[in-house]
């Protein structure tokens, strides 16, 4: 017999968002129940940025052993033990997981199901043999790897996000079908671990970036090894031997690549399927949930958030509409999505970071615009750490109201978020030329640029001619 559960909150997906609703309505000692069909923590925690990154930092070691002899300590090309890189990556995931864990999650209060989710009513779903009826449901199911339509793919093994960290031995030759952040992160981490890496993107690798920037990224690409392949179509894959062979099509020429093992990394799509979506009367497509910009559904009762509304795919975004909703579902407070400042980061070496309009997006909004760049090779920081690849770009209105941002170098990241407040807050290019930045620091290299929006006002004419006066004044 069915049990029948009556909550005021129900989310479905313990993935980032899912997991700040359901700790919020918690502490808030409001009823709530998780209902989770995977891993606690989803895709971030278990495929995606926390074992990237940890990927990432073990290569950095890596590239900076070589890098020694620059600064005077030679340490030569460095031994990598891929089963030890493994089991960094697994160690970091476990150090982290009890954040997520169902453990908490109940001694916090919330009531977590660990069954799969399908709506049977606009009101009420079912889970792990449970009827649960909810005043508000919150659809946090997430996204998975996209498997591109290629000829021969289904005779093939292939790697995605969810299977690459799996991997104990390190790849001989990976071919990586995909140019996007993750494609491009992954592509250099595994090549810098001693990986032969060949990477085929059908546009050019982060084609939504801007292109001065990717410039730079792919160039240290290029030095780190990594074949590149853009503007080339995958006609068909096969086995070759224990490995795969591509074929490929570029400049109107076909090509074969071979090697051991192949990782997909074209994109992602949201977690939809049996949901029942049609039950819930929850309106959808291919790209995602339809949301308003308070994040209901076309069901008033039922919120959708973060890769399953189709928008931007990213761990902070998730976490961002969980607060929208928890501010309408708990509160009753209308507080809305706003996009303006929502930052992405390409965890590359060196990163891109960006955030707000880009150069035609800002014309757009904006009419006339300037373009703000201070180059790394002109900050001390960047000097004494030999790190002087990239710029900052700003892009400000004629006024200097701050519209956009991208910066290419050690840090971006990091370094991206004063930009991100400036937008959010809708300040003007004085509000961070004026700010001390402490020195030597790399954050200078925002500062500088911020500042030289004045600089052919301060030093122009009027003002030479102003201090001509007051020095004659005495």
């Amino acid at each position: 017999m069915t049990e029948t559960i009556e909550t005021d909150i129900c989310v479905v997906g313990a993935g980032a968002g899912g997991l700040v609703v359901a700790a919020a309505a918690a502490l808030l000692e409001v009823p709530v129940v998780l209902v989770e069909r995977g891993r606690m923590g989803g895709d971030c925690l278990n495929y995606g940025c926390v074992p990237s990154k940890s990927m990432i930092a073990a290569a950095r070691v890596a590239s900076l052993a070589r890098e020694g002899a620059a600064f005077g300590v030679a340490l030569g090309e460095p031994a990598i033990d891929y089963a030890r890189v493994h089991d960094h990556i697994q160690e970091v995931i476990a150090a982290i997981a009890p954040q997520d864990s169902e453990a908490r999650f109940t001694g916090l209060g919330v009531e977590v199901i660990r069954a799969e989710a399908r709506f049977v009513a606009p009101d009420a779903l079912e889970a792990g043999g449970s009827r649960i009826r909810a005043r508000r449901f919150v659809i946090a199911t997430g996204s998975s790897p996209a498997i591109p339509p290629i000829d021969g793919l289904a005779s093939v093994p292939y790697l995605t996000n969810e299977t690459i960290f799996d991997l104990a031995l390190r790849p001989t030759h990976l071919i990586i079908v995909g140019g996007g952040a993750v494609g491009v992160e992954l592509a250099q981490a595994q090549r810098r671990l001693g990986a032969r890496v060949t990477l085929v993107e059908m546009a050019e690798i982060l084609a939504r970036e801007d292109g001065e920037a990717v410039d730079a990224v792919r160039a240290a690409l290029r030095r780190d090894g990594v074949e590149l392949h853009e503007r080339a179509s995958v006609l068909e894959v096969e086995r070759a031997g224990a490995g795969v062979a591509l074929t490929i099509a570029a400049d109107g020429a076909q090509q074969r690549l071979e090697g051991s093992h192949l990782l997909l990394a074209a994109g992602r799509k949201p977690n939809l399927e049996r949901l029942g979506l049609e039950a819930a009367g929850v309106a959808y497509n291919a790209r995602g949930i339809s949301v308003d910009r308070r994040l209901r559904t076309s069901n008033k009762r039922i919120f959708a958030i973060g890769d399953a509304t189709g928008g931007a795919m990213l761990t902070h975004v998730s976490a961002y509409h969980a607060g929208i909703v928890v501010r309408n579902a708990l509160f009753r407070w209308p507080a809305k999505v706003d996009r303006r400042a929502i930052p992405r980061v390409v965890y590359s070496d060196p990163e891109l970071a960006t955030v707000g309009l880009d150069e035609d997006g800002a014309r757009e909004a904006a009419g006339r615009i300037r373009i703000l760049r201070w180059s790394f090779a002109e900050n001390n920081r960047a000097q004494a750490e030999r790190a002087t690849q990239g710029f900052v770009k700003a892009i400000v209105s004629a006024r200097g109201r701050i519209l956009g941002a991208t910066i290419v170098g050690r840090n971006a990241g990091e370094l991206i978020l004063p930009w991100t407040l400036a937008i959010a807050r809708g300040l003007k290019i004085g509000a961070l030329a004026t700010l001390v930045a402490p020195y030597p620091t790399l954050s200078e290299a925002s500062k500088s640029a911020a500042a030289s929006f004045f600089t052919s006002t301060l030093f122009g004419p009027r003002t030479k001619r102003l201090v001509r006066l007051l020095r004659r004044l005495g």
